[in-house]
């Protein structure tokens, strides 16, 4: 089994105003932010860096615009010189550097505008696939899934957003099942950029606990997708909406198998009469003395069950007071159900 970090990862470097308290306010402020923002293209030699106090750039159409970290440092990238070096270089040293080392291209480049600032400066070859978009697919399976306890700093939630990515940690905290006789609850993660910090993708897992730390314990079945923002990363939200429904699909035949087991169990005679049924017990590691002191109980509608053998010993193991002894019955009672599989 293993455990997963993402999640826990993602908790530790952000901060508060990146955490959303609910799918529904992160799913409604990355729409706002897709209204915001405009994709403006032109040809990199038209750009006009500006060093008058902060370096910042004049598009083509005369519009000033500011730059943040994050697109400043892919500025450099298309320039093909050291971030690092233009950041010891005064504004108006720095707009020079930039103006005589910008490539000049029959093909533009797009820059993401929100407001007045670029959040991000790609080639023709980046194809953007905004967050709510992503969220839109995920709002479709929101009446199974919600986000886990929140983690132990107050402000982690497993919903964040910031101005490079977007992560979303979701559970169903009612979809618990038994997968080789213990207990699991679907899960899944889900990220993505606008911006060009990491790409589009989903991990799903079965999991037994989730810490105050929002590290995922004991995980199976972890699947893992993702896609490059390239040409066709829009056919990849069907990608993703198939693992959802997928881990779905997987949750319900589970819970329909199990409640066919409970089924059998209470209904199906279990062993012909009292002596059998202490036979059969003891197969399964339940000491005769106590098969028979569960057998009136369990036989109260005239004929042992399994699901009533079992409801009775579990009456028992609860009146015993070691626990070391009672938890060792209570393994061997839970494996009863088996039987019926």
């Amino acid at each position: 089994m293993a455990h997963l970090d993402k999640a826990h990862r993602e908790l530790f470097k952000r901060e508060p105003d990146e955490c959303f308290e609910a799918f529904e306010t992160l799913h409604a402020a990355c729409r706002r932010r897709h209204e915001e923002s405009v994709e403006h293209w032109q040809l990199p030699q038209l750009l006009e860096p500006e060093g008058n106090g902060v370096l910042r750039l004049s598009l083509d159409d005369g519009t000033p615009c500011s730059l943040n970290d994050w697109s400043f440092g892919q500025l450099c990238g298309l320039c093909g010189i050291s971030r690092q070096t233009i950041n010891r270089l005064q504004p108006a040293t720095a707009a020079l550097a930039i103006r005589e080392t910008l490539p000049s291209a029959s093909k533009p480049i797009q820059l993401l505008k929100t407001g007045h600032g670029a959040r991000a400066v790609h080639g023709v070859s980046y194809t953007r696939l905004w967050n709510d978009e992503l969220l839109d697919v995920i709002a479709e399976f929101r009446s199974d899934f919600e986000p886990p306890q929140r983690a132990f700093n107050g402000h982690g939630t497993g919903l964040y957003c910031g101005e490079q990515d977007l992560f979303v940690f979701l559970v169903d905290p009612t979809g618990w099942t038994e997968i080789g006789d213990e207990q699991f609850a679907p899960g899944f993660f889900a990220w993505n950029s606008e911006v060009g910090r990491r790409s589009l993708g989903i991990q799903t897992f079965w999991y037994q606990r989730i810490c105050g730390n929002h590290i995922v314990w004991d995980a199976v079945e972890v699947v893992e997708f993702s896609r490059k923002h390239t040409t066709h990363v829009r056919e990849a939200l069907d990608d993703i909406r198939r693992h959802i429904e997928r881990l779905i699909a997987r949750r319900d035949e589970r819970r329909d198998r199990f409640s066919s087991v409970i089924e059998k169990a209470m209904h199906e005679p279990f062993g012909e009469d009292a002596d059998s049924v202490v036979k059969l017990l003891g197969e399964q590691g339940i000491p005769a003395r106590l098969a028979k002191r569960a057998l009136p109980n369990a036989m109260r509608s005239g004929r042992a069950t399994l699901f009533s053998l079992v409801d009775a010993l579990t009456r028992i193991s609860g009146s015993i007071t070691f626990a070391g002894d009672r938890s060792e019955l209570d393994a061997k009672i839970s494996q009863l159900l088996s039987l019926a599989a």
